[in-house]
């Protein structure tokens, strides 16, 4: 992270960040949904978030949650707060398909 009053704690542009690691890695199946979502989403036909929106609510996650989460979690968590906010989806109807995963995903379980 910077001191840079003018830099986000998500710009990390020009500063050492360590090794990165270019070997291919198998991204697991939430992941590639994630990444599919963002396909549809953004298509032109249907342009229902634009990239920069995406990376507006990345942006605005703030520091700590930022840094916990994963590039894919940073992801799903800004389009859904886009979806949100847009009206696309309402929080009651997130909450009712979320809880249908769960039970869905407890019954394959044990």
């Amino acid at each position: 992270m910077s001191d840079d009053p003018g830099r986000g704690y998500h710009d990390i542009g020009g500063l050492p960040g360590g090794r990165i690691e270019r070997a291919e890695h198998a991204h697991a199946l939430w992941e590639m949904r994630v990444d599919a979502l963002m396909v549809l989403l953004t298509h032109p036909e249907r342009r229902v978030i634009t990239v920069d929106e995406l990376r507006r609510g990345i942006e605005q996650l703030g520091a700590e949650a930022y840094d916990a989460m994963t590039y894919y979690e940073r992801w799903i968590a800004s389009v859904t707060n886009t979806l949100l906010g847009k009206g696309v989806i309402t929080a009651d109807e997130l909450g009712r398909r979320m809880a249908e995963v769960a039970a869905r995903d407890g019954e394959g379980a044990g």
